[in-house]
């Protein structure tokens, strides 16, 4: 068997460390971040893409799966049915990808977006209704939309910035 990418769970707030365990054990793995620009300039500059995630390349017949269970910081590998979920590798360069073009950007989610401008949410509950840009909340990590619902007006709702993505003029 070859060596395929699982994802695993971390500790809350331990993933540096086990992305950290898992280099001393020489095991390839990735460890997305983004570049945030906190409001609280000694805070930290990175955050995890996936919060409590850290995603391993391994072949599961030749590394004792305890091994990894029972790494400083970790939880685990996700599984599903008591076997642990492989990844495509696609998928893991296109997040790769995705990351690496917002770090580039600045690190900055929705750059330029101007109060009142229309945006779309992607995901989460209200996906695919259109809204109309508020605010930036604290650390640029969420924002603020005004939704039009049925008879009650604009109703303010807060969102991951991840969740819009501004209106294509025509």
């Amino acid at each position: 068997m070859s060596s395929h990418w699982y994802v695993m769970r971390s500790k809350p707030n331990k993933e540096s460390l086990l992305w950290e365990q898992l280099g001393l054990q020489k095991i390839e793995c990735f460890y997305p971040r983004l570049r945030v620009k906190p409001v609280n300039p000694r805070a930290r500059k990175l955050r995890a893409y996936f919060p409590g995630y850290v995603f391993v390349c391994v072949d599961l017949e030749q590394i004792n799966l305890s091994n990894l269970q029972w790494m400083p910081g970790a939880v685990g590998l996700v599984s599903f049915g008591g076997e642990p979920a492989s990844v495509p590798e696609a998928l893991v360069n296109t997040i790769r990808n995705h990351v690496e073009q917002v770090n580039a950007a600045g690190g900055e989610l929705l750059k330029g977006l101007k109060k009142g401008q229309s945006v779309k949410i992607q995901a989460g509950p209200f996906a695919g209704y259109e809204a109309i840009f508020d605010a930036r909340l604290s650390g640029n990590e969420r924002v603020r939309v005004l939704l039009n619902l049925l008879d009650k007006g604009q109703l303010p709702v807060e969102l991951p910035a991840g969740q819009i993505q501004p209106q294509q003029a025509w």
